[in-house]
């Protein structure tokens, strides 16, 4: 990766893998989580975290922007904020071990999560997926009533032969009852049992490093597009 470029500009050279180096950041910053340590620091984490991640992410842009118009893919906005949020959490440790971007609906403003999907690469585990990771209330019920009343819809999207081959199925927590107004004997219970509706896979490191990780990100979110699809469609109804 090129050293020194001004990463305030829109220009993005093509991607090259992910450096070493930025994942050696990310190892050491999981060790000394500090302002001070990360403060002295926010020049590396600038050019071998957070640049190399903008080239991938304006790489997946030129790869989806046919398959998947309606999602936006930014260099800037769709990367998560490295400060966390530790107002109400027990861990103080100000800032995330990890690099992340969500890839959101075009134009789709919401004061809750909206299906989408994502990328996190962290040593030890590189994450692609897409969903929606914490439905609320309205949401779930608005997903449950869509599988009780149009499963087929839904069945044809997770017994898909290639999503099931890739991803298996939907990850996340489940009930162990039944939801309420639902009665344990329904056909579908085990879906409606459901309490988030995400999936993904887990790469090993070396994947990023390699100058074709984008086209690898492209085909899995590329095969997980008509889950959060109808996963949208069902919350437009």
């Amino acid at each position: 990766m090129p050293k020194h470029l001004p990463i305030d500009e829109d220009f993005f050279p093509p991607f090259d893998g992910f450096p070493k180096g930025g994942l050696e950041f990310l190892r050491k910053l999981k060790k000394n989580n500090n302002r001070p340590w990360f403060q002295a620091r926010r020049e590396q984490y600038e050019e071998l975290v957070r640049f190399p991640m903008q080239c991938l992410i304006a790489g997946l842009a030129q790869r989806m922007a046919d398959v998947a118009p309606e999602f936006e893919f930014h260099p800037k906005k769709s990367i998560f904020r490295i400060y966390r949020d530790t107002r109400f959490s027990r861990n103080k440790a100000p800032y995330k071990t990890n690099i992340a971007a969500s890839f959101e609906l075009r134009g789709r403003k919401s004061p809750t999560e909206t299906p989408g999907l994502y990328l996190g690469i962290e040593p030890g585990e590189i994450y692609v997926g897409g969903g929606l990771y914490m439905p609320t209330g309205p949401q779930l019920k608005l997903i449950r009533n869509a599988i009780a009343t149009q499963p087929e819809e839904f069945l044809a999207v997770i017994r898909n032969g290639r999503f099931r081959r890739e991803f298996g199925g939907i990850e996340g927590e489940k009930l162990v009852k039944a939801p309420l107004g639902y009665p344990r004997d329904h056909p579908m219970i085990e879906h409606l049992k459901h309490k988030q509706f995400y999936t993904g896979k887990i790469l090993k490191d070396e994947a990023c490093l390699k100058p074709g990780f984008p086209d690898t990100v492209s085909r899995i979110l590329t095969d997980i597009l008509p889950l959060v699809r109808w996963l949208a469609a069902t919350l437009q109804s």
